[in-house]
């Protein structure tokens, strides 16, 4: 459960109170004539009690125009409490422009009754509450929903139940299903601040608890107990560590096909749960329930970490003025066309809007993954030591031949460093990892600076031959962006546990120096390496504590103390060619 709440609480609703008072570039000339204006006076029905169809009560705030008549409805459910200057914020700019604006807090949250287990309720409580809205005096009976991170994921979930007045959605910074985003059959360690987060009605203090110390706990099933918070849910996971039957009511991304919704997919390129939103995306636009919702999606990806459009600088990289823009407007935009049936035109304009980093720019594109890239292999090549920045590790298009192997020790009790926040805030930024490419447990392999600007934009995929001395194991890909000063800067990553190498329903040991090829999605990003930059990929077995630290026994997953050194050996030679694809997009003809 990857829900970034601490990233100013509820994400949409923050990110857009930023955007209120902000002039904005992009899009700005095409939201203001089309688009509803604020004319409205706001009236607020505080704590209006919403039955659920078992008789328990949640609690709705209701933000509506002073006047009379009907007016479409926009639902943000949320466990993050309904309360806060940002919800009232962005509740006040749909309501003065002619909506009605109901934010619900979710079971067993805020001011709603009943006993809160993540998304185990969210899709039939999803369908009761739109149906509600739609009833309403006040309601056209078209009803839109919106929100970020969980308040994306339980969209999916609702639209699962298929509520006959849900007309659209706006679905930011989505989780994916179980074990996508994280491929380990276990809980991420930062996780357990989210449970911390979340516990009780209320939002709980997450400076109370020294996370860096927790999150070296093992085993990692009493993580919460080390927190200071036990929680039932979070043990049971750790009894499904495989995707069996117990995870399917969280899943949606085996199901588009009941999906008739028109979507917004909105995420950015460092969201640590990006992988989810163009993966809904080619869902819906493959699998969807019509062709007319296959046409109906539109995804946008920015510049942005989880906390969407609130900075156009991360880190030491800056992103330049267009990079913050009027999300608000953009919002305003979708919902004006499928709830009020204005028509803006937003629906005859591409339906790819992607944010090329290193130019930084903004492009359309008719489709993702965009059509005229050119899917090129970078083989991994070495005379054996490319341990390290200092390693003699080489990356090209040229095949290899005969190469000697590189190998490193991985010791779980000196896991190689993700650079992450403490808590759950985010994992992961454009960060320069030269300090993390020291290490001899980190392989180096890089290209030769390359002589034009070269834009590699879409899903980025590594295929690596490997062998341990461990009965599991992980590994670890990271692509790079190496500029001419030495600046590393991280651009996508992923990882395989060995056991879940053929899926993650059927998990079978690997047999101690046998070499095994193994797959690993980096998910995608979108970069313009200029001139004079490098492409680089590193390989490690850890990335701690982004993902928990593999004690490389085969033994249950998170239930042990135990742990062994294991002797990692990745081969690229004419059998064994480990390669990186990398999708090359040329310029639009």
């Amino acid at each position: 459960m990857r829900a970034r709440a601490a990233l100013l609480l509820l994400l949409i609703l923050t990110v857009a109170s930023d955007c209120l008072s902000q002039p904005q570039v992009l899009w700005q000339s095409s939201t203001s004539a089309t688009s509803s204006q604020p004319t409205h006076t706001v009236k607020i029905d505080f704590n209006q009690r919403v039955s659920m169809r078992d008789a328990v009560e949640l609690s709705a705030d209701v933000y509506r125009p002073a006047a009379e008549g009907r007016f479409p409805v926009i639902l943000s459910r949320t466990p993050y409490t309904k309360t806060g200057a940002s919800g009232l914020a962005i509740a006040r700019y749909f309501a003065s422009r002619g909506y009605v604006f109901v934010t619900m807090d979710v079971r067993g949250r805020g001011d709603s009754d009943g006993k809160f287990v993540p998304y185990i309720n969210d899709g039939r409580d999803g369908y009761d509450a739109i149906e509600w809205c739609a009833k309403q005096p006040w309601s056209t009976g078209k009803v839109g929903t919106i929100g970020g991170s969980y308040n994306g994921r339980i969209q999916w979930l609702t639209a699962l139940e298929q509520p006959p007045h849900l007309a659209a959605m706006i679905a930011l910074v989505t989780p994916s299903d179980p074990f996508v985003e994280w491929p380990t059959g276990v809980p991420i360690p930062m996780g357990i601040s989210w449970y911390h987060f979340t516990a009780g009605r209320v939002l709980q203090n997450l400076e109370a608890v020294d996370w860096a110390k927790v999150h070296q706990h093992l085993p990692l099933e009493t993580m919460d107990e080390a927190s200071g918070r036990p929680n039932a849910h979070w043990k049971e996971m750790f009894d499904h560590a495989r995707l069996d039957d117990w995870w399917e009511p969280l899943r949606y991304q085996n199901k588009f096909e009941r999906v008739k919704t028109p979507v917004l997919h909105i995420s950015g390129w460092y969201d640590d749960e990006q992988v989810g939103t163009p993966l809904n995306f080619i869902g819906m636009t493959s699998k969807g329930a019509t062709a007319d919702s296959r046409r109906q999606q539109k995804l946008l990806m920015g510049p942005w970490p989880h906390a969407i459009n609130s900075t156009s600088k991360l880190g030491d990289v800056d992103f330049g003025s267009t990079a913050v823009i009027d999300l608000n407007g953009y919002w305003l935009r979708w919902f004006d066309y499928w709830l009020k049936g204005m028509d803006n035109g937003i629906m005859s304009e591409p339906m790819v809007r992607i944010f090329v980093m290193g130019e930084n720019r903004w492009t359309d594109e008719k489709e993702w993954p965009i059509a005229r890239t050119r899917w090129v292999k970078y083989y991994l090549h070495s005379q054996g030591r490319a341990n390290s920045l200092f390693g003699d590790g080489g990356l090209s298009t040229v095949e290899p031949t005969s190469e000697p192997t590189d190998g490193y020790t991985y010791d779980p009790a000196q896991a190689v460093p993700f650079i992450s926040a403490p808590s759950f805030a985010q994992i992961g930024g454009p960060d320069d990892y030269r300090s993390i490419e020291r290490r001899d447990d980190v392989l180096i392999y890089t290209s030769e600076p390359v002589m034009e600007d070269v834009e590699i934009c879409g899903p980025i995929r590594a295929r690596i031959h490997a062998a341990s001395s461990a009965r599991d194991t992980d590994f670890m890909a990271k692509l790079i962006d190496v500029w001419p000063d030495g600046f590393a800067q991280r651009l996508t990553d992923g990882m395989v546990r060995a056991r879940f190498r053929e899926g993650m329903e059927q998990p079978k040991l690997i047999e101690p120096g046998r070499v095994y090829a193994y797959n690993i999605d980096l998910w995608n990003t979108c970069q313009m390496f200029k001139k004079g930059h490098r492409i680089r990929i590193e390989i490690a077995s850890s990335a701690f504590p982004k993902y928990d630290r593999n004690p490389n026994t085969g033994e249950a997953l998170g239930k042990t103390t135990r742990v062994e050194v294991a002797r990692q050996t990745i081969y690229h030679d004419r059998e064994h060619p480990s390669h990186v694809v990398l999708p090359i997009v040329p310029q639009k003809p």
